[in-house]
């Protein structure tokens, strides 16, 4: 299983909005994929859920979420009927933060759609976070509860892929340089980063190549100090940057190879440079010349999609599948309506950004 972040220490880049949509293109082209929401905003799980199936979830799941252990007692017998629905990422993080370890099943995986799954985000992420800060230090001495700690998200991701038979996981990340997503992204297959043509992409890619190097180091130091063993719980490799992509910018035709207005063609043309300057080398050398320098996909998600993503949101399905929806309300209908061409056009638009991101990823396995 190739496991894909999403990620930019920016927010409002668009990055639940082009996860949800790579995912379903990916499993639209017959890749089986997992969703995984680790932003604790969990904007992600809802676009595919509702608010109230989400309440019913968290309600049903806090008991653990406060005390694993002491609601596994409680449940009388019942535990195998609460794993039998979906739970939320936290839920199956938490026997592995409160080192109850026997006691780690998985449960079913939400059905997002045909060929797609969803391990849904919850709020409370932050305690897992805290714990892995705190562990952090102890990872380096090999303390079994730290590195469980440290290869737990992929260690899910890696659990349910073979359990159920995903090929690819994308996981949805918080807009920061903190230590969940450090752990995440380090050892993550690989990431990319979706990036509006302003100014903070290009200070937002220089701290992310800041925040590699580190983590590099910091990682290459731990594993010189394990066992063969407990090092064989990580990747074999550090995390490979697949690249950027610009996205949902306003599209001005003709200006330039990307149709885009003057200033932010210019914010677009630094990407590579900053990227060349500032991220380590070794995060992508596994791809072809040049190749980092352009982004993913081209022009193919790179535009507005005006409001098509809050209709894709609000009747929580992909923007092309809207038009052809039995439940639209009146006062949507003859808008969609009449730009149906629009909706449906984005589905050959994610299909090609879904080939390069599989394209980028292989060249990983290479």
């Amino acid at each position: 299983m190739k496991i894909i972040s999403v990620f930019n220490n920016k927010g409002g880049v668009g990055k639940s909005t082009l996860s949800f949509h790579l995912a379903h293109a990916l499993a639209e082209k017959g890749v089986k994929t997992l969703m995984v929401d680790l932003d604790p905003q969990s904007n992600l799980t809802l676009q595919c859920m509702s608010s109230e199936e989400l309440e019913e979830l968290w309600t049903e799941e806090e008991p653990f979420i406060e005390d694993f252990q002491a609601a596994l007692d409680d449940s009388q017998g019942s535990f195998s009927e609460f794993l039998s629905k979906s739970r939320s990422v936290h839920c199956h993080l938490k026997p592995i933060e409160d080192g109850v370890f026997e006691s780690f099943e998985l449960s079913e995986v939400y059905n997002a759609a045909p060929n797609l799954g969803l391990i849904p985000g919850r709020l409370s992420l932050h305690t897992f976070e805290d714990k892995l800060a705190k562990s952090w230090s102890d990872a380096f001495m090999g303390d079994p509860q730290a590195l469980r700690l440290l290869t737990g998200i992929r260690r899910l991701c890696l659990d349910v892929g073979e359990k159920h038979g995903y090929d690819v996981a994308i996981i949805d990340t918080s807009p920061s340089l903190g230590m969940m997503n450090r752990v995440i992204i380090s050892t993550s297959t690989g990431f990319f980063v979706p990036c509006m043509p302003d100014m903070f992409s290009t200070f937002g890619l220089t701290n992310i190549g800041l925040a590699l190097e580190t983590w590099r180091s910091q990682f290459n130091v731990m594993y010189s100090l394990l066992s063969d063993k407990k090092r064989s719980a990580f990747p074999d490799h550090f995390v490979k940057l697949l690249g950027y992509t610009i996205y949902n910018a306003r599209r001005y035709t003709g200006q330039n190879e990307y149709d885009l207005a003057t200033a932010h063609y210019a914010y677009a043309s630094r990407l590579p440079k900053v990227i060349e300057d500032k991220i380590p080398k070794e995060c992508y050398a596994h791809l072809a010349e040049g190749v980092i320098s352009r982004p993913i996909g081209g022009t193919s998600v790179m535009h507005s999609h005006n409001t098509l993503p809050s209709m894709a949101q609000k009747y929580r399905t992909p923007m092309w599948n809207v038009p052809d929806l039995t439940n639209l309300e009146p006062e949507d209908r003859s808008t969609i309506s009449g730009n149906r061409g629009m909706y449906t056009a984005k589905q050959g638009a994610y299909h090609a950004f879904a080939d390069e991101i599989m394209n980028r990823v292989k060249g990983v396995e290479d």
